[in-house]
């Protein structure tokens, strides 16, 4: 046993959905620089090319780029069977794509619940489902395939922004973690959720783009500053290793105290 052993994902084949910015980009960075082959996925095709291009350069492992919207059926299919072309077995999936929405309570619309929790809810089970196939093809039971699906804080603690069904579909995020690391145990594939706090990305540019707001942020902080990629990354790695084999079901707060000492 050494900890080199324990946390090394060398030659692993890595999803990470949303992967060409923020959180995602921080998690593939992390993977890629580990020696893993990393598929990035995000809407934007031109955002993600340049990212994986980016990344893969930062080797030892590789980063290959694939566009799609996961928020529909066809981006779904799409990139499973992108998946299907690149390795027959996926040792991580990384669900890490989603969007917010902010209004008050009296303006807040349908339609926002309708993106919202088809992209982070609806969208998470979708492709865990299309890649079930092959992520119980890599699973053994010293080394079970991982399903990690990035929740937030926001889905334990009330927010103090009106964000109605972003919380809401992250508490969601939480509890279908649970639910399908019961029913995938056996399989030999463990299901985990990462449940951020603040990090540096869009979501988050309003509040730490301004000097003021960012102070509010930190000092809200039991530790006193917002995220870094090695944080998110190291405890994604750590799921992902043997160190992290014998986890499923769990919901990591990685928020610098925020959500424990509340």
């Amino acid at each position: 046993m050494s900890a080199g052993s324990l946390f090394d994902v060398t030659g692993k084949t890595v999803v990470v959905t949303g992967g060409s910015r923020g959180i995602g980009r921080m998690i593939a960075e992390g993977f890629v620089q580990a020696g893993a082959t990393v598929i990035i996925s995000s809407r934007k095709a031109d955002a993600c090319a340049d990212t994986a291009t980016e990344l893969s350069a930062r080797g030892p492992g590789a980063c290959l780029a694939h566009p799609a919207d996961l928020s529909t059926a066809e981006g779904v299919d799409s990139l499973a069977a992108r998946v299907a072309e690149v390795a027959p077995i996926l040792n991580v999936l990384v669900n890490n794509a989603g969007a917010t929405w902010g209004a008050p309570i009296d303006e807040f619309p349908d339609s926002a619940f309708d993106k919202i929790f088809d992209i982070n809810v609806k969208g998470v089970f979708s492709l865990t489902q299309k890649l079930l196939p092959r992520l119980r093809a890599a699973g053994t039971d010293v080394d079970p395939a991982r399903v990690i699906n990035i929740g937030s804080i926001d889905g334990i603690v009330l927010s103090r922004t009106d964000n109605f069904s972003y919380g809401a579909s992250k508490a969601a995020v939480h509890m279908l973690t649970r639910k399908m690391a019961a029913t995938l145990a056996p399989q030999r594939v463990t299901v985990n959720a990462i449940a951020p706090g603040p990090f540096p990305s869009k979501m988050m540019a309003y509040f730490l783009d301004d000097p003021e707001r960012r102070k509010a942020v930190e000092s809200a902080v039991p530790l006193g500053r917002v995220g870094t990629p090695e944080d998110v990354a190291g405890t994604a790695i750590f799921l992902s290793s043997r160190a992290g084999a014998y986890l499923t079901g769990t919901v990591i707060p990685v928020d610098g105290g925020s959500a424990g000492t509340r």
